[in-house]
C-alpha cells in the first residue's frame, strides 16, 4: 500500500481541516453559532416568562441572528446578549397597556456560563420578580459591560462580582422611578464594598436607589481604589455620613458624581475639590450642611447642584468668584446661601442656568450680569433682595447690543425689591416666563413688556404698581397663556371691540379695577382654564355668553364684587374644579355644577331655597362647601353623608331647622364642621365621635339640647370646640381636659351646664380662649387654672388658624370674644388673642392667686358671680392683660397699687364690689372714669367724687401752702398756668405727630414722662409697645 493510501486508510484527511474552517465561516455567514451556545441559548430561554414574545425570534441555528443576540464575526461565538424592555419610559396608563412592562420574567438559568466569550450582558427594565443576582455572573471573565438596572432583582449583591477584573460598566440601580413598580419587593443590598475594589477597569459605576445603609466597609475608601473610574451615579442609597479625609486622591479620571437623595447629615469633605477631572456634581437633596469647599477652584466643572439641602451656607460672593471658566448650571436652590450677587458674576460667560430659588441673598442684581450672554434661565425667588432692578445691563463680549437675548426665564418672586419695572425687560427677545411676582415694585407696566412675542408667562401678583394696563402692553403676546396682575393698583381698560392676540388659558386679575361691567373681551378666550376676576368692582350679571366658556373652567372665582342675578342651573363647569362666588348679591335657587367639583364656596349672597335632598349624591367628591349666610331654609340634608371626601363644610345660616344628620360620620376627612347661626334642635349626634380628624367644631347660636355627648373624646384633633348659645345642659364633662389635648379655644358660654368646673381643664396645654361665661356653674375657680401652659406667656407670633387648604382656599378660624359686654370677632388675629370669661354664674372662693401666673392673658372676665376675698398683691403679674372685669361680686379690701402696673389696660370695671380706701393713682388707673369704681361705698380718690380723709386730714385738700404766701405767687401762678396750658399744647401737637410717624419713639417718649412725673402725677402708660400687642379687639 502506498504511502498516501495507508495515510487516508489511517482515518488522517488533510483536508478536513480546511472544511472545517469553510463549514464554520459558512456558519457565520449565516448566523448560526457554535452548537454548545446554541444550547445555552435555549436553556436560557427556556427558564424565562416571555409574554409579549420578545424572544419569539430564538428558534432554528442562526442564534447569531436572534433579537438581542451579536456574535464574534470571526469566531462566531456569542458576545453580546441584550434584552433590556424597549419600553422603559412608560408615560401613561394607556402606555403600560399596549407594550407591558418589564416582560421578561423567570430565572437566569446558569447554562449562561457555557458562554465564555460573553462580553455584554443587558437584562435591565424587566420584572425577575425579587430573585436574587445570581452569583454565577462573577464567573463571566470576559463581561465588560453588565446592566441589570431596575430589573427586578432583590437580595444581596453577590460579592462574586468583584472578581470581573475586565468589567468596564457597571449599572445595578434598583428601583424603576417613575411608577415605582417594584415597591412590592425589597431592593438590592449591599453589606461590604471589599469586593467593588476589585473591579480595576472599571469606568462606569450606577448603583441608584441600593440599600446600603447597612455596609460595614467605607464605600469611598474601596472606590477610591478604582483610577478608572469615569461615572459614579449612587443616588438614593440610604448613605449616612461620609469620609472627610482620604489619604490620597485616585479618583483623578472621575468626570460624573451624583451622590443626590440621601441622608449624609455632614459637611462636603474638603477632598471634593481635588477631583480635578470632574465635569458634573450632583449632590441634591443629600442633607449636607455647612460651608462649601472649594469646589469652584474645579476648572473643569460644567455643572454643579447642591440643590434641597436646606443648611448648606456658602457666601454667593466667593461661590461665584471662583475658577468656573467653563460652568454651565449652577444649581444651588433651597438652602442657606448669603451674600451678594458679586460683580465678577458677569465673568462666567458659558453660565446657561443659576437657580438660587429660596436662599438668603440679598442686595440685587448687578450689571454685569448682562454679559453672560448664552444665559437661559434665571431663578432668585425667594430670597432677601431688596435693591431695584438695574436701569441698565453690560453687554460687553456679547454678539448683540441688547442684554441676555437667549435668556428663557426669569423668575425674582416674593423678594423685597422696589423701584420701578426697567425698559430692558422689553427687550428679553426670547423671553418665555417673567416673574417678579410678591414683590413692592411701583409705577407703571412698561409698555415695550408687549413686544415680547416669545412670552407665555407674566407674572406679577402682589406687587404696588399702578396705572392702566391697555391693548398696547400684549401687542405681540400672541403666545401668551398665564397672565396674573392680582393685588395691585392696576386700572385693565380695553376698548369693547379689542380682540386680544392670545389664547389665554390661566387669568387672575384679582383685585384689579375691571371696570363696572363683566369684561367683553373674555368671549374671545376659547382655551380658559383658570379664571380669577374677585374683588374688582364689577357688578351686574354676568352675560349669558360666559356660561358657554364656562364648561372649560376648572377654577372659579369670581368672589368679592356685585354680581347679582341667577346663576343658570345646572351650572357648567369643568369636572373637579373650583367654583368660588362667595361675597356677591346673587340670588334664586342654589345652583347645581353640571358635573362633579372639588370646591363649591357660595357664602355671604341671597340664595335661597333648601338645600337638595340629592346634593350628596349629586357631588360625592367635594372636598370644600360653604353655603354660609344665605337665606337657605329647611334641613340639611342627610345626603350630606355622601361626601366622603369632604374636609370642609359650612352651613352658618339663619333659617335652618331640624337636627343635625348622623350621616355626617362618614365624612371621614372632615377637618371643619360649621353649622352655627342656624335654629338646629334635638342633641349633638354622638355619630359625630367617628369624625377622628376634626379640627375645628362650631355648632353656637342654634337650639340644641343634651349633655357633650362622650364620644366627642374620639376627636383628639379637635383644636376649636365652639357650643355657645344653645340649651346644653348637664356638667361640664371632665374629658375635655384629658382627651383633647390639642384644644385651643373652648367656648360653652350661654348654656344651662351645671356642677362645677372640672380643674382636669388645666391640662390643656394650648388653651388659648375659655369662655363658660352664662351658665349655672358653681363652686370654687380651680387653682390648677394658673398652670394654662399657653397663657404663661404672650404670644408672640401670629399665625392664622386654617383648616383645609385645596387650591388657595381654606376655612379660617374665627371665635367670638366678649369684651368690656361688647362682642367682638378675631380671625386674622386670634392666635394672638387670649381670654377667660367665666361671668355670669354661681361661682364662690377667692381669686386664686395662682392666676396671676397667667403673663399672657390680656381679656379675664369674672364678673357677675359670688366671689369674694381680695385681689392678690402679684395681680401685676398679669402682665398683658388689656380687659379686667371683676364687678358684681364680693372682693374687698383695697385696690393693690400693683395693679397700676398693668401697663396694657384699657378695660376695667371693679363696680359693685366691697373695695375700700385710696383707689392707686398711678400708670393706667388714672385714664378709667368713675364708673369703673361705681358701687364700692368704701373706696374713695379719683376718678370718684368721695375724697379720702386720713387723720382728719383731707388728703386730696389743697388748701395748706405750707408757710408760702399766696398773693405773691398769684401773679407767678396765672403767667405759670397760661404758659403751662401753651406749652401743653403745643407738646401734645409733637406727641401726636412723633407717634404717628415712628411708633417705636412714641413709646420711648411715653416711657420717660412716665419715670419722670410718676411721682405727682401719673400719666397713661402707651399700650402698644411691641408688634404682638398690635391687637385690635375687631379686626374684620
Amino acid at each position: 500500500m502506498s504511502r498516501v493510501g495507508r495515510r487516508r486508510g489511517g482515518g488522517f484527511d488533510e483536508q478536513k481541516p480546511f472544511q472545517n474552517k469553510v463549514t464554520e465561516f459558512a456558519d457565520r455567514s449565516l448566523g448560526i453559532g457554535s452548537s454548545g451556545h446554541l444550547e445555552a441559548l435555549f436553556q436560557f430561554r427556556k427558564s424565562l416568562n416571555d409574554p409579549e414574545g420578545r424572544l419569539s425570534s430564538w428558534r432554528g441555528s442562526k442564534c447569531c441572528s436572534w433579537r438581542g443576540i451579536r456574535c464574534d464575526n470571526h469566531t462566531g461565538l456569542v458576545t453580546f446578549i441584550k434584552l433590556h424592555n424597549p419600553y422603559p419610559d412608560i408615560d401613561s396608563f394607556v402606555e403600560f397597556r399596549s407594550h407591558g412592562f418589564w416582560n421578561l420574567s423567570g430565572k437566569i438559568d446558569s447554562s449562561l456560563l457555557q458562554l465564555k466569550s460573553l462580553e455584554q450582558l443587558d437584562l435591565s427594565y424587566n420584572t425577575f420578580g425579587g430573585i436574587p443576582i445570581p452569583h454565577f455572573f462573577g464567573s463571566l471573565k470576559k463581561l465588560r459591560y453588565l446592566n441589570l438596572s431596575r430589573a427586578g432583582f432583590s437580595g444581596t449583591v453577590p460579592a462574586h462580582l468583584g472578581n470581573l477584573s475586565r468589567l468596564q460598566y457597571l449599572d445595578l440601580s434598583s428601583r424603576f422611578e417613575y411608577l415605582d413598580i417594584s415597591s412590592s419587593f425589597p431592593p438590592l443590598v449591599v453589606h461590604d464594598f471589599h469586593w467593588v475594589s476589585g473591579l480595576s477597569s472599571l469606568k462606569f459605576l450606577s448603583m441608584n436607589s441600593i440599600d446600603i445603609s447597612m455596609a460595614k466597609t467605607g464605600l469611598f475608601q474601596q472606590l477610591n481604589r478604582l483610577s478608572s473610574l469615569r461615572e459614579l451615579h449612587m443616588r438614593g442609597c440610604g448613605v449616612t455620613g461620609l469620609v472627610q479625609n482620604l489619604p490620597f486622591i485616585n479618583l483623578t479620571s472621575l468626570q460624573v458624581m451624583e451622590l443626590s437623595d440621601n441622608n449624609f447629615k455632614s459637611v462636603i469633605p474638603k477632598w471634593f475639590a481635588n477631583l480635578s477631572s470632574l465635569v458634573h456634581l450632583n449632590l441634591r437633596y443629600a442633607a449636607f450642611y455647612g460651608p462649601i469647599p472649594e469646589i469652584f477652584r474645579i476648572s473643569s466643572l460644567k455643572f454643579i447642584d447642591l440643590s434641597m439641602n436646606n443648611n448648606l451656607t456658602p457666601n454667593i460672593s466667593e461661590l461665584l468668584g471662583g475658577n468656573w471658566r467653563q460652568i454651565e448650571n449652577i444649581l444651588l436652590a433651597e438652602n442657606g446661601v448669603q451674600g451678594f450677587l458679586p460683580d465678577s458674576i458677569g465673568n462666567l460667560t458659558s453660565l446657561v442656568e443659576l437657580d438660587l430659588f429660596d436662599n438668603s441673598i440679598e442686595g440685587g442684581i448687578p450689571n454685569s450680569m448682562g454679559k453672560i450672554c448664552n444665559l437661559e434661565g434665571l431663578s432668585l425667588d425667594l430670597n432677601k433682595l431688596t435693591l431695584t432692578l438695574p436701569k441698565s445691563l453690560e453687554v460687553e463680549g456679547c454678539l448683540s447690543d441688547k442684554p441676555l437675548q437667549n435668556l428663557y426665564y426669569f423668575r425674582m418672586n416674593t423678594n423685597g425689591i422696589g423701584g420701578t419695572l426697567p425698559e430692558w425687560l422689553g427687550e428679553l427677545q426670547n423671553l418665555r416666563v417673567l416673574d417678579l411676582s410678591y414683590n413692592m415694585i411701583t409705577g407703571l407696566i412698561p409698555p415695550s413688556l408687549g413686544n415680547l412675542s416669545h412670552l407665555t408667562r407674566l407674572d406679577l401678583d402682589g406687587n404696588q404698581l399702578n396705572g392702566i394696563v391697555n391693548e398696547e402692553h400684549f401687542l405681540k403676546l400672541s403666545r401668551l397663556k398665564y397672565l396674573f396682575i392680582s393685588s395691585n393698583s392696576l386700572t385693565v381698560r380695553f376698548s369693547s371691540s379689542w380682540v386680544p392676540p392670545f389664547q389665554i388659558q390661566y387669568l387672575a386679575m384679582s383685585s384689579c379695577q375691571l371696570g363696572s361691567q363683566f369684561p367683553s373681551w373674555i368671549k374671545t378666550q376659547r382655551e380658559l382654564q383658570f379664571f380669577d376676576i374677585s374683588n374688582s368692582s364689577i357688578s351686574g350679571k354676568i352675560p349669558n355668553w360666559f356660561w358657554d366658556l364656562s364648561s372649560n373652567l376648572s377654577i372659579l372665582n369670581i368672589s368679592f364684587n356685585k354680581f347679582k342675578g341667577r346663576i343658570p342651573d345646572p351650572m357648567k363647569i369643568a369636572p373637579f374644579a373650583t367654583v368660588d362666588m362667595r361675597n356677591n348679591l346673587f340670588n334664586g335657587s342654589i345652583p347645581m355644577p353640571s358635573t362633579h367639583v372639588v370646591l363649591l364656596d357660595l357664602s355671604c349672597n341671597q340664595f335661597s331655597g333648601t338645600i337638595p335632598s340629592n346634593f350628596g349624591q349629586l357631588q360625592p367628591y367635594i372636598i370644600h362647601l360653604s353655603l354660609a349666610y344665605n337665606n337657605l331654609s329647611g334641613t340639611i340634608p342627610s345626603s350630606i353623608g355622601y361626601l366622603q371626601e369632604l374636609q370642609i363644610i359650612n352651613i352658618s345660616n339663619k333659617f335652618l331647622i331640624g337636627s343635625i344628620p348622623s350621616s355626617l360620620q362618614y365624612c371621614s376627612q372632615l377637618n371643619a364642621l360649621v353649622l352655627e347661626h342656624n335654629n338646629l334642635s334635638g342633641q349633638i349626634p354622638r355619630s359625630l365621635g367617628k369624625l377622628v380628624l376634626l379640627q375645628t367644631l362650631h355648632l353656637s347660636n342654634n337650639d340644641l339640647s343634651g349633655p357633650i355627648p362622650q364620644s366627642l373624646q374620639n376627636c383628639t384633633k379637635l383644636e376649636t370646640l365652639d357650643l355657645g348659645n344653645n340649651n346644653l345642659n348637664d356638667s361640664i364633662p371632665a374629658w375635655l381636659g384629658e382627651r383633647l389635648p390639642a384644644l385651643g379655644i373652648l367656648r360653652l358660654r350661654s348654656n344651662k351646664f351645671t356642677g362645677q368646673i372640672p380643674f382636669q381643664l388645666s391640662n390643656l396645654k394650648s388653651l388659648q380662649v375659655l369662655d363658660l361665661a352664662n351658665n349655672h356653674l358653681f363652686g370654687i375657680i380651680p387653682r390648677s387654672f394658673g398652670a394654662f401652659k399657653a397663657l404663661n406667656s404672650p404670644s408672640k407670633v401670629n399665625t392664622y388658624l386654617q383648616y383645609g387648604y385645596y387650591r388657595g382656599t381654606y376655612y379660617e378660624e374665627n371665635i367670638s370674644i366678649y369684651v368690656n359686654n361688647r362682642q367682638k370677632t378675631y380671625t386674622k388675629t386670634l392666635s394672638l388673642m387670649s381670654s377667660i370669661d367665666l361671668s355670669g354664674n354661681k361661682l364662690s372662693g377667692e381669686f386664686p392667686e395662682t392666676l396671676t401666673d397667667l403673663s399672657g392673658l390680656i381679656v379675664f372676665d369674672l364678673s357677675n358671680n359670688n366671689l369674694t376675698g381680695k385681689i392678690p398683691q402679684k395681680i401685676d403679674g398679669l402682665k398683658e392683660l388689656e380687659s379686667f372685669d371683676l364687678s358684681n361680686n364680693h372682693f374687698f379690701g383695697e385696690i393693690p397699687i400693683t395693679m397700676s402696673s398693668l401697663m396694657f389696660l384699657s378695660n376695667l370695671n371693679l363696680s359693685n364690689n366691697n373695695f375700700s380706701g385710696v383707689i392707686p393713682n398711678g400708670g393706667q388707673l388714672t385714664t378709667f372714669s368713675s364708673s369703673a369704681f361705681y358701687g364700692n361705698k368704701f373706696l374713695c380718690g379719683l376718678p370718684l367724687d368721695v375724697l379720702c380723709k386720713e387723720n382728719n386730714v383731707d388728703v386730696n385738700d389743697t388748701s395748706n401752702n405750707n408757710g408760702y404766701d399766696n398773693n405773691e405767687e398769684e401773679f407767678v401762678d396765672e403767667w405759670f398756668y397760661l404758659s403751662a396750658g401753651l406749652g401743653y399744647a403745643v407738646g401734645l401737637l409733637g406727641i401726636v405727630v412723633i407717634a404717628f410717624i415712628k411708633k417705636s419713639w412714641s413709646n420711648a417718649y411715653y416711657e420717660f414722662i412716665d419715670w419722670l412725673v410718676v411721682p405727682k402725677k401719673p400719666k397713661r402708660l402707651s399700650k402698644n409697645t411691641s408688634v404682638q400687642k398690635e391687637i385690635e379687639f375687631s379686626d374684620n
